[in-house]
Order: structure tokens, then C-alpha cells, then sequence
């Protein structure tokens, strides 16, 4: 009998890391925002004209105002400028904004270590 019984134990002690992405995935949501995670990063995007933030990687993330194609961000608790197109670090992660539409902004933080 113990030797069906390794195996399963063996089975059973792995299957919290498999999950592990799963659950990371999981932990990203937020207000009139859509979030899309793995193990490092997450790309929000952000509805336009309402509050909108997420919480992700363990932070609140906000956006605070568009101003043709400036975003800025709050970032935890630092406030942020960044040009669609490029990217700059805030509360130690790399934000970079990838599009801006009048609709929606789908902004990409990253862990940065």
C-alpha cells in the first residue's frame, strides 16, 4: 500500500505550483477595467470617461486622466505620465501604454526585478 501512495503524494504536493499561474491570473480585477495576467505582468484596459481602476500584482492601479495621448496613471501610490507608445516606471514596475482609443486605454505593467 505504500507504494501507491508515494506516487499520489508526490502528485498531490505538485499541483499547488501548477495552479500557482492560475491562481496569479485569478487575483487581477478591478473597476470598468478588463485585466489579462500571468506571473509577472498584467495588461489593463482601462474604460475611458468613468473611474477606472484594477488591482494587480498587489497594487492598485487607477487611471487618472487622458489628455490626447498622454496617460496618467496612479501607480499604488505614485502618479504617473506616460505617452502612448512608450513606458515608464512607477512603485518599482515598468508601465508602458500601449494604445489609446476614445473608448478604452490597454496599458501593460510589469515587474521590474
Amino acid at each position: 500500500m505504500t507504494s501507491t501512495s508515494f506516487p499520489l503524494r508526490r502528485k498531490l504536493a505538485v499541483l499547488p505550483f501548477v495552479l500557482l499561474p492560475l491562481g496569479a491570473a485569478a487575483a487581477c480585477g478591478g473597476e470598468n477595467s478588463k485585466t489579462s495576467c500571468d506571473v509577472n505582468s498584467c495588461t489593463v484596459t482601462f474604460d475611458r470617461g468613468v473611474e477606472a481602476s484594477a488591482s494587480i500584482l498587489g497594487v492598485k492601479a487607477e487611471l487618472v486622466r487622458v489628455q490626447g495621448q498622454m496617460v496618467t496613471l496612479k501607480i499604488g501610490g505614485q502618479t504617473v505620465t506616460v505617452p502612448a507608445g512608450d513606458g515608464q516606471q512607477a512603485e518599482g514596475f515598468d508601465v508602458s501604454v500601449q494604445s489609446v482609443t476614445q473608448d478604452q486605454v490597454v496599458v501593460k505593467i510589469s515587474n521590474n526585478g
